[in-house]
Formats: C-alpha cells, structure tokens, sequence
C-alpha cells in the first residue's frame, strides 16, 4: 500500500480494506460502507457511502484507477479503457460493462480522534410529542451541520414500558474530531437532543467502524477479516427525501411500521461535501438537492412469512410516495430492488428507463450509450444491466 492511495482487489470485503488500512496508518481512512462483509467490487461501482461522506464524498469519488476484463476479452486499465467507461464504471454498475479485477483507491486524511454517540427515543405517549419534534428538527439540520458529523437517525420498533410495541427513533453521530469541539457544535445546532460529555465516547477511525459494524471498539481488529454470512431473509427498498417530511406523514408511517416486528428505516443525511460535487460528475446524481436518503428495512426468520413481509415493505413504500423524490421518484442502484422493473431478453432503453431513470436520473442516456459502444451485443447482462443505447 502506498501512503495515500491502494490497490485492492475486486474480491475483497470492505473490512479487508479497512483493515489493511489500519495497519499502515492511524490518520488515513476511505469513505466507504459501514457492513464489513459488503465486497468492494458492486459497493465502489455502484457509489458507496458511509459515515465519512457527508465530508469526502463517495467510494466512487475516490477511484483513481481500475483493471478490468471488457466483453472482448481485453484487460484494460483507466488509461486504455479511456475516460467515458472509467466515468461509467465508478457509480453506474461495473457489471454492465465488464468484469472489474482490481480497483486503485485515493485514502483521505482523518483526524486520530473521533467521537461518536447514541440517543435513543422512543414514541411511547409520554415521549411521544417530544421525540417527534426532535425527528422533525433533525430534518432540518442533519444535511446542513458541518461536513465533520454524520448525524444519522434510525427508525425501529421496540418494546413499550406500557406493554405492546413503540417506535424507537435512535440519534447516531460520528463526528471528525473531539468531544471538546462536537459538544458546543452541538449544543448551537441541535440543544433539544441534551447531550453532555457522557453522551460522548472518544476513539480512532478504525474503532469506529468497528463500532458501526456492531462490535466493540476494544475488539481486535481481526474481526473485519470474518466473511460470516447471514441466513435472515430480509427485503430493502430505498428513497431520497427533498422535502421535509411534515408531522402528519410521519405519524401515518409510524403506524405502519408497528405492523412489523423487525422493521428499520436508516435515514442518511446529505449536504457537505456531496452537495459541492456535480450530479454528473459520476453516474451517482444523487447530490445536490437530497436532504437524506432513507434504506426501508424488514427482516424475517421463515420462508412461509415471506409473502407478508414482502407486502408489508411494498405498502410502506407506496405509503411514501407523497413524501419522498418525483420526477423519478429516485433510488440507490446498491439497494437492488427488481420491484422497480426488470430486463427481458431484449430489453429496449426505453424499456429500461422504468428502473434505470430511478437510479440514475439524468446520467441513464449516457450510460446507455457507453454500454453500445463497449458492449453492443450486451454480453454482460444481467436483470437490471443496463442496455445497449438504441433508437
């Protein structure tokens, strides 16, 4: 590894990167995904995000070079691929044009501290009005804080102190520097939360994402390295939010979400460093203009209770339509979701745009187009490749 950029291989998971990373320096890090077992071949070439974005942009906006296999056998790099397939390759979906190998990396500087905190609050009725107006201000704030703290939020259901079942809103931060400077940020952008120096615990960037991973901070390192596998069957959609979501919407979709016994919605604020890049800059557009992106989640143990959870999500997320992005009505290409449209045999562009618009918007065309040039007889295919451009 050099010291302020890397080679990985396609096949690795982030948590191989992260750790590698660890090992050379303790104030480099890469603005990636928090779930360690995610691979960096699909997660760079369809964007990705994570907690140090909102300050250094994407995965994608990182890659300065990569390898890959084209549909005629040849290797190329970002030099003899040329700059339209490394432009589409870094957030349209490398598996529309080729098979990726390796990717080059640029790392970002980080502070040796950061600090992190955690405050739950729930909708029970004694907390009910207080914890609303907490979510309602935190839409207004969350992508305009300084680029140095993710604020995050996390919607879920958790049991009542009056019996039965409640939502849980949890405020998460990860903020580039020390609790002595978050603290008054805090305090002058968002008091209603009442945090205080206990709220706060101080750690490395590595220990970081081991903590938003679901591990301790004081566990070893090596635990990046496991690739464990999960056999809950889950379905994920995804939204962006240009519009603050008024009371009333939010209280029809915390009835829905008690329907559930393991819903989430991860609600992931914009702004910073993401609304200073161009739309087009990658195939990523969403920038500019996204307040924060929400990931619907639910989980379930049994293959008999599919159909109900399936439904159950398709519900939620129609019950959105008002709230959420229009014209399309967007999505994160990393969240597949084949209820969006899926490809025939002989798919047309047109066709496409029933999927493609939503993850791509304004970028679909010039992505389709560069899929005919490097690709025409659409080799690489799949159910949501993108097609050959045709007339």
């Amino acid at each position: 590894m050099e010291e302020e950029s890397a080679w990985v291989e396609a096949g690795a998971t982030l948590g191989e990167l992260y750790y590698s990373i660890a090992n050379v320096s303790n104030v480099h890090a890469f603005p990636a995904g928090s779930c360690p077992t995610v691979g960096v071949g699909g997660h760079f070439s369809g964007g990705g995000f994570g907690t140090i974005f909102r300050k250094y942009g994407l995965a994608a906006d990182q890659v300065i070079d990569a390898w890959m296999v084209d549909a005629n056998g040849r290797i190329l790099n970002r030099t003899s691929m040329g700059e339209d397939l490394f432009w589409a390759i870094r957030g349209g979906g490398g598996s529309s044009f080729g098979v990726i190998t390796a990717w080059k990396v640029k790392l970002v500087q980080v502070p040796k501290t950061v600090t992190i905190f955690d405050v739950p609050k729930t909708l029970d009725k004694d907390n009910a009005v207080a914890t609303t107006n907490l979510f309602l201000k935190w839409q207004t704030i969350a992508d305009k804080v300084p680029e140095e703290l993710f604020l995050h939020s996390v919607m879920s259901v958790t049991n009542s102190s009056y019996g039965g079942k409640t939502v849980q809103i949890s405020f998460s931060g990860l903020y580039l520097g020390t609790a002595e400077k978050l603290l008054p940020l805090m305090q002058n952008k968002f008091p209603e939360l009442g945090l205080h120096y206990v709220n706060f615990t101080e750690m490395s960037w590595i220990q970081s994402v081991l903590y938003f991973a679901g591990y301790s901070i004081n566990d070893p390192l090596e635990l990046l390295l496991l690739r464990n596998q999960t056999f809950q069957s889950f379905k994920a959609k995804s939204d962006y939010v240009t519009k603050v979501i008024p009371k009333e919407g939010l209280e029809g979709l915390w009835n829905i979400l008690l329907e559930e016994n393991k819903p989430f919605l991860i609600l992931t604020p914009y702004g910073g460093r993401m609304s200073e890049i161009s739309g087009t800059e990658t195939p990523f557009p969403h920038r500019n203009g996204s307040i924060y992106g929400i990931q619907y989640l639910v989980y379930w143990d049994s293959n008999e209770e599919t159909e109900t959870h399936v439904d159950w999500m398709r519900r939620v997320y129609e019950y959105m339509r008002p709230y959420v992005s229009k014209g399309p009505r967007a999505a994160y290409l990393n969240y597949r979701d084949l209820d969006l449209g899926i490809n025939r045999d002989n798919t047309t562009y047109e066709e496409a745009k029933s999927w493609g618009l939503k993850y791509f918007k304004f970028n679909f065309e010039r992505l389709a187009r560069i899929k005919a040039q490097v690709d025409p007889a659409n080799f690489f295919k799949n159910q949501q490749t993108i097609p050959p451009f045709t007339f």
